[in-house]
């Protein structure tokens, strides 16, 4: 989607739902952000969520109607497009992976971390591979050394490019770091058309990339980083809406649940998922779930937190940002919900 058609569909999800300046949240006393979180969803309360695979997953277990009468799902999901959103007022929660809930809060936007999702035996189950274009020789992270990389500022792709970097013992001086946006078959695209040398693809990309361009002797490889993280997050005022702060903690609990019965029924989440609604044969969603592993939702964040914080060191080193707190990013309220509901089903 065009960021102007973005635009314009958040201006009209915001108009509809009433996202933002919502009579509730102006009529009732603000929720301090260290007060524990109601657990009964007011009626008439309503929030806007970015998460359009757990939106299937809830509909295939037979649990949306747990949901249904709070949540309103838009389609959109990831950094750009929640970030959007969270500033046209338009949405209230989003799906993404490690940086946006960083790079959201160096460009003001207060958000928080409400969910976290990891994959077990993280380096044997990457989201991601090291693409290397047709006739370019890499073997190792070493051989990095000059190569053109796509790179993408405030997206997973682009941070797992510096981390790649760092483990190399390269910095961005002894490569070309090529700017492009990590969507859909960009990557793919710039690599067959040796725009780059080398870029991060990840999901089925990764299975067609071979496919389609193997036999001109593409390759990947392994980065050996853990690239696994996975998170809900809010923009914070939502938080500060009492029935709004419900919610969002049902939400969270559902969503755990949906995770988990996406991890107990692969054949169904593939054909349900993969093949009917994104449109992949059953061999990709069979490769997907594969590759996936099993999901590791944990009620202790302490490791995700020292992790993040490394990340965002890292990234606040080669960025010329502001060095943040990792555990300022988490609503620690919320680090037992999806955990909790997973061992005892959703409250």
């Amino acid at each position: 989607m065009s960021r102007k058609r973005l635009l314009s569909a958040l201006a009209l999800l915001a108009l509809v739902t009433g996202c933002s300046g919502n009579a509730a949240a102006d009529d009732a006393a603000k929720l301090s952000r260290d007060a524990p979180l109601p657990t009964s969803v007011p009626d008439g309360t309503k929030i806007v969520v970015g998460d359009p695979a757990t939106e299937v997953a809830l509909k295939l277990s037979g649990q949306l109607d747990k949901v249904s009468k709070f949540v309103q799902f838009a389609n959109l999901s990831g950094g750009p497009q929640t970030t959007e959103a969270f500033r046209a007022h338009a949405l209230d929660l989003g799906s993404v992976a490690e940086i946006p809930p960083i790079h959201a809060t160096w460009t003001g936007l207060q958000v928080k971390i409400v969910a976290s999702k990891f994959r077990k035996d993280p380096l044997n189950h990457p989201i991601y591979q090291l693409g290397i274009a047709p006739g370019v020789s890499v073997k190792t992270l070493g051989d990095l050394r000059g190569k053109k990389i796509a790179y993408s500022p405030g997206q997973a792709q682009g941070a797992l490019v510096l981390k790649v970097l760092q483990k190399a013992g390269l910095t961005k001086d002894d490569v070309k770091l090529v700017e492009l946006p990590s969507t859909g078959d960009v990557y793919s695209n710039a690599l067959s058309g040796k725009q780059v040398d080398v870029a991060p693809i990840g999901g089925v990309q990764i299975k067609r990339y071979l496919t389609k361009y193997g036999k001109d002797g593409a390759t990947t490889i392994p980065h050996g980083i853990r690239d696994d993280a996975g998170h809900l997050y809010v923009v914070t005022e939502s938080l500060e809406d009492p029935g709004k702060a419900a919610a969002i903690r049902a939400y969270v609990a559902a969503w755990g649940v949906a995770q988990d019965w996406i991890d107990k029924h692969p054949k169904e989440w593939i054909q349900g998922y993969y093949v009917k609604d994104q449109g992949l044969t059953e061999a990709d969603g069979q490769w997907l779930v594969d590759n996936a592993g099993h999901p590791d939702i944990s009620a202790d964040w302490s490791d995700a937190i020292e992790r993040q914080q490394q990340t965002i060191e890292l990234l606040a080193k080669e960025t010329g940002n502001k060095v943040i707190q990792a555990k300022d990013l988490y609503d620690l309220r919320f680090q037992t919900v999806a955990a909790d509901a997973i061992k005892g089903g959703a409250k």
